[in-house]
């Protein structure tokens, strides 16, 4: 049996940040929803059960936290920041892809939120 694919994700990452085109946002700030998907050789990793043959989802949460710590006006310039971060920490990764979700956004629609989705190839 070959294995043809593998992907670390992290889902539904909580922040209060303080993204936002509005003064009032990057002020108050707002709730955000972040989910990662990285594309990665971790297949070695399903055979030896070494940590040192994957990505470390700590380490990959930590990259996406201190991105959302930094306040845009753009959620796509923080999706860029995470998605670059990404490829160039963790040399295992080959692809990855960034949801941000921001949750009301003030447009005034009733809605979950509004989402930017980004995708990088190394």
């Amino acid at each position: 049996m070959k294995i043809v694919s593998t992907y670390i994700t992290l889902e539904n990452l909580r922040f209060h940040a303080h993204h936002g085109a509005l003064p009032q946002e990057r002020v108050t700030g707002g709730d955000f929803v972040v989910t990662v998907r990285v594309k990665c050789d971790i297949g070695r990793a399903a055979e030896t059960d070494n940590v040192a043959d994957t990505i470390n989802y700590a380490e990959l949460y930590r990259v996406v936290s201190e991105e959302m710590n930094v306040p845009s006006a753009l959620l796509e310039h923080v999706a860029g920041r995470i998605g670059r971060r990404i490829l160039t920490e963790f040399g295992r990764a080959e692809q990855a892809q960034v949801c941000i979700t921001k949750r009301n956004p003030p447009m005034g629609a009733d809605c979950d939120g509004a989402m930017v989705e980004l995708t990088f190839n190394k």
